[in-house]
């Protein structure tokens, strides 16, 4: 099992942005996609955004679309979160997942058993 490591969070005004970055002990070939996903006080978690494995699929919740963009490095043991525009609403802890199942741009969800950070707290606020 991949063990992931987020990193990135931190006290940002709004309209700023942040870059978050997960990384993973292993090779995210061998864990297939992988997400974002974000928990608010008093809030179920929600997928904010996947990215498959190699086909290539991607999933954005509709509340940051054009305003967060998914990535992995080439040797894929990184995967980043760069969080633009940032708003009050995206204050949360963010975890990275894997594997997840991602169909491009319609829906991700976290598997059972699949592993996950520790999260990074994010806090938008002026």
């Amino acid at each position: 099992q991949v063990q992931l490591v987020e990193s990135g969070g931190g006290l940002v005004q709004p309209g700023g942005s942040l870059r978050l970055s997960c990384a993973a002990s292993g090779s995210l070939l061998d864990s297939g996609a992988i997400g974002w996903f974000r928990q608010a006080p008093g809030k179920a978690r929600e997928a904010v955004s996947c990215l498959g494995s190699s086909d290539g699929s991607t999933y954005y919740v509709s509340s940051v679309k054009g305003r967060f963009t998914i990535s992995r490095d080439d040797a894929k043991t990184m995967v980043y979160l760069q969080m633009d525009s940032l708003k009050p609403e995206d204050t949360a802890v963010y975890y990275c997942s894997a594997p997840v199942m991602v169909t491009n741009q319609i829906m991700c969800v976290a598997t059972v058993g699949g592993s996950w950070g520790q999260g990074t707290q994010v806090i938008v606020s002026s």
